[in-house]
């Protein structure tokens, strides 16, 4: 969802592309900016995993 719309955010700026190329080009160009933003970690994960230990017990690995 939250993908979505970071890409929808780079095309809203420009209504005509003039060729299919060019709009994949634009997404995929956007979409490597955005996925580096996921490479960080979560400050907090120690906490999450933690409490997700809690609830899946029987699920997680050790």
């Amino acid at each position: 969802m939250i993908f979505n719309r970071q890409l929808r955010k780079v095309t809203k700026s420009k209504s005509v592309f003039p060729t299919d190329d060019s709009l994949l080009k634009m997404l995929y160009l956007a979409m490597m900016d955005i996925t580096k933003k996921w490479t960080g970690r979560r400050q907090d994960w120690s906490m999450i995993h933690a409490q997700m230990a809690v609830y899946f017990a029987d699920c997680m690995p050790e």
